[in-house]
Order: C-alpha cells, then structure tokens, then sequence
C-alpha cells in the first residue's frame, strides 16, 4: 500500500536513495512509464535531508567494553555483539538457581541495541520538536511546537510495563539450527529486555501540539549519530508509526524501573511502542513529524521488511508485530546432575497477544509436558514459567519449550526464512549434559 502511495506522489520517501526507489519501481513494473520518468526527476528521487535536530551534547566513554556503549558491561551479564551487548539468560539466576531480578530487568542488566553509538545528551538543553502538515496551521520545521522535559513531566503521567525486543532476536538459530546463513547481529535470544517505564502517552503529547483529523504518519526521530553502512549515509534513526498505532499505546518514556533514563537506554526521552519490534521504539528522540500524507525512511524500506523466497518479490510490509518465543533462564551446555530433581525456568512472549501456555520437551521434541505459568500473561510482556525434571541417566540432552498465545499462534519446527534474519520464532534447541 505504501508503495502505491508513493508511486501515486501521496507519500514522501525521507532518505530512501536512488537504489532502493529503482527496486520498488521495477517490483512495480513501471521503469520505462512516463510515471517512472517523473518520478526519477531532478529532486524527486533524491534522497530528502532529515530534519534538523537539536545536538548531541557529548560523545560515550572510550574505555567501555564496547565501543559506543557508556555503562559497565560485565562478562557474566552480557555477551558483546558489535556495537551491542547481549543479555545472558543465565545470569537471570544464581548459581543456586534462584531468581535474581522480578519481571523486569534491571537497568544495569538490560540489553544494548545500538546502530552507532550512544550519545550524551544534556537534558537541560534537550527539546521536543513536532511539526508538519499533520499539525493545525501545518507549520514548516522552522514553526515547530517544542517540549522541554519539564513540560512532559507536567503532562499526565502514565506507568507501563512492556518490552523491547530487537527483530533479530534469535538471528543466529537461522543459521545453527536451520543452515541459512544470514548477516547482521548474531543474537541468540539476549535482544530483549522487560522493563517499567513512566512517561506521557504520544497521543497527549499529539494533542497538545495540535494533531489535526487529516493526519496519516508520525515520524519520530533519533539523536544517536548517523548511521553508514556499505558506504551509504542513512541519516539519524528513524522509523514512520501509523497515526493508529501512535495514538494507541505507544509512550514517550523519561523513567525506567522508577528512575530516569540512562544514556544507553535512550536518555533523556524515548519512544516505547508495546508489542513492535524495537527498533519502533526509537532513542534519544529528539524530533516527531506529524504528516498527512504516508512516510517512508530507511528503517522501512532498505531495512525491517521481509525478503526471501517465501515473500513477494519486492518484499513484505515493513514488519511491526513481534512473534512468540520462549527461552529458558539457564546456560546452553550446563551441566546438571543426574537422579536428582532440577527445577526449570524460563520465560515466554508474543507481541501479539498474551501467552495462553508452554510446553517443554526433555527427550529432543519427542513428548511435551505443560509448564506452570507464574505471571498473569499480557500481551505487552513475558510470562514467567517453571517445570520440574528428574533426568536419570547420564548423557546430553535437547531442552525445547514452546509457547502459544491466545491468538493461537504457536512456535513452529522450523522458522519461515527471510534474508536478514528477523523474526525467528522456532523452537529452539537448548542443548544440556547430565552427569
């Protein structure tokens, strides 16, 4: 739909090069139309310049585990990955197997997800710019309608509790468990975290800047650095959101888990859209165009959209929904102790609706057994599991557990493959020793 839109001239493409509009025109098929001809016009086809931002006041330390990442990453909390670090599922318990953090992860203990590196940036200086033609009096960029921190913190505020997973989570499975081989972080299933954030919900803070009936999409804009890949400049993250979507439940957080944001985590204020995939819920923001016409940007054009011999030529719809999965809080490879009872933990989730149960094989996939359910599911976080095993001989052993929400979805055998890896949602093999 966005395609046509766009090939209409309803939708703006903000930073979609040259390379990317030839491949949507010839999934199209209209190369060689006078349409095409129009469209491939001086100044039409070019890639637009983000909007202006406030600065970035400062950059990370150098000293950092990871390059671009400020706060301490322990050996025994995270696995580096790039300019990302990984959450262990292991360390959700001790070496006693008991539980060391509730539903939510401390912020010394979340997940990074980072396409560059993590900017310091003064929250004092720090604003919230809104504008375009989606706004009363559709004010150019210069005409903007600002919010200071102060102003947020005097909106009414709401609490949530929600996740943010990467797309890629669980990237790596596509290539040890199915033999596709695919580029980009090879998390296994460490891309996520749950936390409490407080904010004031998008929607106020579009009404109070003056959203008009007319209005299509939001844009929400990041503060992080520009980000290049293959030589390609793509500008600051950002990434379009319906206007049904943003004026449903998505957050403009400044609080985690009850105090304010840290700089790896979005400081001062960022975007938390309960159930999509993360990189909706963009950092640092710094800007949100608010138009009455359809938006494009890299992040759901050249990247988070489908691609592979399952999908239409030209792609899929750029992806949003997260898929259920399930990972268990103990190390791949422990070693447990045979003829002795070991109580199992794990957690569940989908972005699509609330888990409705999990099952977990010790025999490789061969029986499933129900697992306890400790938390009251919700659609916009994991649900807490256990089951209780008494392995009797010695030997390895494949763990799998699966989940199903209540809108029937179910973790397949095998996941549908797609070139750059989002989305897995098989069950995966949790390989264990019994000694």
């Amino acid at each position: 739909m966005r395609r046509r839109q766009w090939l209409a001239g309803e939708a703006r493409a903000d930073g979609v090069d040259r390379r990317t509009l030839l491949r949507l025109l010839t999934a199209a098929g209209v190369l060689g139309t006078p349409a095409a001809a129009g469209l491939l016009a001086p100044g039409r086809a070019s890639a637009q310049a983000p909007a202006a931002h406030p600065p970035a006041f400062g950059s990370p330390r150098a000293d950092s585990p990871v390059s671009g990442i400020v706060k301490p990453l322990p050996a025994e909390w995270f696995v580096p990955r790039g300019t990302n670090a990984e959450m262990r599922w292991d360390a959700l318990r001790d070496a006693d197997g008991r539980a060391v953090t509730g539903r939510h992860i401390p912020v010394e203990r979340f997940f990074v997800r980072n396409h560059t590196s993590t900017p310091l940036i003064d929250p004092d200086r720090w604003r919230l710019r809104l504008f375009g033609s989606g706004l009363r009096g559709a004010p150019p960029a210069d005409r903007a309608v600002e919010f200071d921190l102060d102003d947020l913190r005097a909106l009414p505020a709401t609490r949530i509790g929600a996740l943010i997973e990467c797309a890629g989570n669980g990237r790596s499975y596509f290539t040890s468990q199915q033999g596709r081989t695919v580029p980009g972080t090879p998390w296994t299933l460490g891309g996520i975290g749950s936390a409490q954030w407080r904010g004031v919900r998008l929607a106020e803070v579009l009404r109070r800047a003056g959203l008009t009936r007319g209005a299509v999409d939001v844009l929400p804009a990041g503060l992080d650095p520009e980000f290049v890949a293959g030589g390609v400049g793509f500008g600051r993250v950002r990434r379009p959101l319906p206007v049904a979507k943003a004026l449903d439940d998505v957050l403009v957080a400044y609080e985690m888990n009850g105090e304010p944001l840290t700089p790896d985590h979005g400081a001062p204020v960022r975007l938390v859209v309960p159930g999509w995939i993360g990189i909706a819920s963009i950092k640092w923001v710094g800007s949100i165009e608010v138009a009455d016409q359809p938006l494009y940007s890299p992040w759901n054009t050249d990247f988070y959209r489908l691609f592979g011999p399952d999908y239409p030529a030209d792609g899929s719809a750029p992806v949003t929904t997260q898929v259920v999965k399930c990972a268990f809080e103990l190390a791949r490879d422990a070693v447990l102790a045979a003829g002795r009872s070991h109580r199992l933990h794990g957690r569940s989730w989908s972005g699509a609706a609330p888990v409705r149960r999990v099952e977990v094989s010790t025999d490789g996939g061969r029986r499933w057994l129900p697992a306890e359910l400790r938390d009251e599911p919700r659609a916009d976080n994991w649900t807490r599991w256990s089951i209780d095993w008494r392995p009797e001989r010695p030997g390895p052993y494949e763990l799998r557990a699966r989940a199903t929400d209540r809108r029937g979805n179910t973790q397949p055998e095998v996941a549908v493959f797609n070139r750059e890896g989002y989305l897995f949602d098989a069950v995966v093999v949790h390989p264990v020793t019994v000694a």
